[in-house]
């Protein structure tokens, strides 16, 4: 039975990211964990994920499954029907199915003392509304990776000799040469000595244990810029995990949440509020206080607003974060129906509607009586 695309087990299209596979597979992980899921087939399930992780997180085997599929990893290297079964060679294996092709094509298999980037981190910081609305500066701890303070990243311990490694002469990479059936075949792989780095040292950093980085947590000053959105992402370049070999740190993105207001709504730059009026100020018109993100401020009400009603207040808005002007505050008045009213009030309002023409609500027909008039 042919084995099932590890991309297909986790879920993820081919050129799918770290992180991309490193979410899919936390997510199925904890779905099918036997502690967790006792359905029959989940625990089978959980080794097809953790296996697919397997091969799918570590560069150099993803790289290998992406070219040759399973028949990388099957019977040293080939699979059946491949170099892996050919009895023919006598005896002759290759460790590092790359190193076959790399050399029957003139080439090398992949350096593995290059410097090398190092991740990215992410963090999720959650602030007010107000604060989305006009910056601020935080101070935020994070864990991350850093280029040990004590031997520098050079692994050994200071004032210990380090040296080129005499196997590779310094290129982390060892050159073998035998004969097959095809002829003389020239390989290349990691060296064994010095694990690619080119170097060997008599005594490891006692910091670090020759690992050349720590883990640390450290401070780190944020700056949120005004009108940043809920979701949105401030990256700050070099502040993630230490490279290795010399290479440069990753970024850290920190993802912005912000809390809902009790009172104000976002849309886009513009700020939303809505503000009650009572049904006097509707039909005679006021001068009423509206809040703002900036404290409050007048506006008129024109006499015979109608509930549902929008007025702008221009500039009252969000700032936006790239810095092309501010949004306007859109005010939507709500006009409150009294209740609890009191014999006298209610006698006046009927006086109000019979001066208009208007019938006695208790003269009226419903809503629903007039709807059934209408179908008639």
């Amino acid at each position: 039975m042919a084995k099932q695309d590890y991309y297909d087990i986790l879920g993820v299209p081919r050129g799918a990211s770290e992180d991309e596979i490193k979410k899919a597979y936390r997510r199925l992980a904890r779905k099918y964990h036997p502690d967790v899921n006792h359905e029959p087939g989940a625990e089978e399930k959980f080794k097809e994920i953790n296996e697919a992780y397997r091969i799918l997180s570590d560069p150099e085997q993803k790289a290998k499954y992406d070219q040759f599929g399973h028949a990388a990893f099957e019977n040293g290297g080939m699979g059946q029907g491949g170099f892996g079964g050919f009895d023919g060679f006598g005896g002759f294996g290759f460790d590092d199915l790359g190193d076959i092709f790399s050399s029957f094509f003139g080439g090398t298999s992949r350096a593995s003392n290059r410097p090398q980037r190092g991740s990215d981190l992410r963090y999720e910081m959650t602030i007010e509304f107000e604060e989305a609305a006009f910056g601020i500066e935080k101070t935020i701890e994070i864990p991350r990776t850093e280029i040990c303070p004590h031997c520098h990243g050079n692994q050994a311990e200071p004032g210990t000799p380090i040296k080129t490694c005499p196997d590779c002469n310094g290129t982390g990479q060892q050159r073998l040469v035998q004969q097959t059936p095809f002829g003389q075949i020239q390989t290349s792989r990691t060296c064994s000595r010095c694990q690619g780095q080119g170097k060997t040292f008599e005594k490891p950093c006692t910091e670090c244990q020759g690992q050349g980085r720590v883990r640390k947590m450290r401070r780190i000053n944020v700056k949120i810029p005004a009108g940043i959105d809920d979701g949105q992402i401030v990256r700050l370049s070099g502040q993630g995990e230490a490279g290795t070999r010399g290479g440069p740190a990753g970024d850290l993105q920190i993802i912005v949440r912000v809390k809902p207001h009790k009172i104000f709504k976002r849309q886009g730059n513009n700020v939303i509020c809505e503000v009650p009026i009572t049904f006097v100020q509707a039909a005679l018109g006021d001068e009423i206080e509206v809040p703002t993100l900036e404290g409050s401020v007048k506006m008129k009400v024109a006499e015979g607003t109608q509930s549902g009603k929008i007025f702008r207040l221009r500039g009252k808005g969000i700032q936006d974060v790239r810095g092309y002007g501010r949004g306007d505050q859109l005010v939507q008045i709500k006009v409150v129906t009294p209740t609890k009213l009191t014999s006298r009030q209610k006698e006046l309002l009927r006086q109000f509607a019979s001066e208009r023409g208007e019938s006695h609500p208790e003269e009226s027909k419903s809503f629903f009586e007039k709807v059934k008039d209408a179908l008639k």
